[in-house]
């Protein structure tokens, strides 16, 4: 998130964070409108493939504040979480109350 005076060389370091941390991807959020060099930095980071979904996504994507508050989404893989497994239970049975310590 950046405050104010957001510019390409900010796009540029999240670049480089993406890529050193091997992450999918980044969203860059501002309050101001992005740059026209900031929206050309932002796709020269190409795309992140979605096996699952078969589909590309922009590696990294720039948002502003207003526009998330508008209801704007960043174009993202839509989210499964998943089952976990249940933990096994130790000690006492369902139910019983178990002493303090």
């Amino acid at each position: 998130m950046k405050s104010g005076h957001a510019n390409v060389g900010q796009v540029r370091d999240l670049k480089g964070v993406v890529e050193r941390e091997k992450a999918a991807m980044g969203l860059f959020i501002t309050l101001e409108p992005s740059t026209e060099p900031m929206r050309v930095e932002a796709v020269s980071a190409g795309f992140y493939h979605s096996d699952r979904w078969q589909k590309d996504y922009p590696k990294i994507q720039i948002l502003t504040v207003e526009e998330l508050l508008g209801g704007k989404q960043p174009s993202l893989p839509p989210f499964s979480a998943g089952g976990f497994a249940k933990a096994p239970r130790i000690g006492k049975a369902e139910g019983e109350q178990r002493e303090l310590m």
